[in-house]
C-alpha cells in the first residue's frame, strides 16, 4: 500500500509539473487544459470504498475564489477515491435546500459553508441526524462546533481582519474604507470589525451589491471623491480589487488598494505596485483538507482541530512574495 500511495502521489505531482510548465510557456486555454488533464490523469492512492462527498457553498455565479476551492477538493477526491459533488447558491435558503437534497441522496459526507448560519442550522442538523458527517469550511467558524460539525477549516475572519489593521498601521495609513460586497455575510462583518480592532486610524464601512461590478465601482469612486482623506481601500474579495483600482483612478485618488484573497490578477497587481498587499486564506487548502479530513474520518475515525478551527490563514502577501506565487495562481491552486 505504501509503495502504491507513493507511486500515485508521484504521478499526480508529475502531471502537475507538466501543467505548471505549460502555464508558464503558453498561458490561457492551453494552460487550463493542461491543469484539467493533470487532475484527470490522477489515480486513487487508496483502496477504500468509493464514497460520495457533497460540497455546498454560498458562492455566487462566476466567483473565481471557489474555482480554487474546488481545485483542491477535486484533487483530494482523486487521491482518496471519492465521488465529489459540488453545488452552490448565494441565497441562504436555496443553499439550505441544496444541503437537504444532498441528505436525501444519502451522500457519505457533506462539506458546507456557513456565511449566513441562521439559515443553515436546521439543514446541517438534519444531515447529522441522518448520520452524515459534516465539515464546515471557509465561513462559520464560530457556529461550526455548536451546529455539530466535526471541525471547521478556514481562516478566523476576525484574526485576518486584525492582521490587516496591523499591516495598515505599518504602512502609516490613517483612514481606510472597508468594502463589504455581500450584506448579511457574517464573515465579512468579522473581517471589517477585525480591521477596526487593531487599526489605529479611522475605518469606514461601505456596503455594495457585489453582483453588479459597475455599481461597486461607482460606489467606491463616489466615496473617494467625497472624502479625499481616505488613504486606503480594503476589498474583501480578489475580484473586487481591480474594480477598486479603477474607481481610484477615476476618482483621482491616491488611496492604496489592498484586498483579501488572491488570484492571478491580484498577484500581477502586487508585482507592479497597483495593489499594496493581499490577505491569502489559501482556498486550495480549504477544499483539499475538507475532502481529505472527511475521508480520514470515514476510514479511521480521525478528527483534526481538537474542537478548534483548522486555520488556513491569514497570510499577508506583498510585492516581495507575489512573483513566487504567480505561477501557482496561473495553475489555479492559489
Amino acid at each position: 500500500m505504501a509503495r502504491f500511495r507513493t507511486w500515485a502521489v508521484m504521478a499526480v505531482a508529475g502531471a502537475l509539473s507538466v501543467c505548471l510548465a505549460g502555464c508558464s510557456s503558453t498561458g490561457g486555454k492551453r494552460a487550463e487544459d493542461a491543469r484539467k488533464a493533470a487532475v484527470a490523469q490522477g489515480r486513487a492512492a487508496v483502496n477504500t470504498p468509493r464514497w460520495t462527498f457533497a460540497m455546498i457553498t454560498h458562492s455566487g455565479d462566476g466567483d473565481t475564489f471557489w474555482d480554487i476551492v474546488q481545485s483542491g477538493a477535486k484533487q483530494a477526491a482523486v487521491k482518496d477515491n471519492i465521488n465529489f459533488l459540488y453545488s452552490h447558491d448565494d441565497d441562504a435558503q436555496q443553499q439550505a435546500q441544496l444541503v437537504d437534497a444532498a441528505v436525501d441522496k444519502k451522500v457519505d459526507g457533506i462539506i458546507v459553508t456557513l456565511a449566513k448560519p441562521d439559515a443553515m442550522k436546521a439543514a446541517v442538523q438534519r444531515a447529522e441526524k441522518a448520520g452524515i458527517p459534516v465539515i464546515t469550511v471557509n465561513s462559520g467558524s464560530e457556529e461550526s462546533k455548536a451546529f455539530g460539525a466535526l471541525t471547521h477549516i478556514g481562516q478566523d475572519e476576525t484574526i485576518a481582519g486584525e492582521a490587516v489593521g496591523d499591516e495598515l498601521n505599518k504602512r502609516g495609513r490613517k483612514k481606510a474604507l472597508c468594502v463589504l460586497h455581500e450584506q448579511g455575510n457574517v464573515g465579512h462583518e468579522q473581517r471589517c470589525d477585525g480591521v477596526a480592532k487593531t487599526f489605529k486610524g479611522k475605518l469606514l464601512k461601505l456596503y455594495v451589491n457585489g453582483t453588479n461590478m459597475p455599481d461597486v465601482q461607482s460606489a467606491i469612486e463616489a466615496k473617494l471623491q467625497a472624502d479625499k482623506s481616505l488613504d486606503s481601500v480594503v476589498t474583501l474579495g480578489a475580484p473586487y480589487a481591480d474594480t477598486a483600482v479603477k474607481a481610484r483612478s477615476d476618482a483621482g485618488s491616491k488611496a492604496e488598494v489592498d484586498t483579501f484573497d488572491l488570484n492571478a490578477q491580484v498577484a500581477a497587481s502586487l508585482q507592479n505596485g497597483t495593489l499594496g498587499f493581499a490577505v491569502d486564506q489559501q482556498p486550495y487548502l480549504q477544499g483539499y483538507e475538507a475532502v481529505d479530513l472527511l475521508w480520514a474520518y470515514k476510514y479511521n475515525g480521525d478528527v483534526l482541530g481538537g474542537g478548534k478551527p483548522v486555520l488556513t490563514g491569514p497570510q499577508i502577501i506583498t510585492k516581495d512574495q507575489a512573483a513566487t506565487l504567480a505561477a501557482y495562481t496561473e495553475r489555479g491552486t492559489r
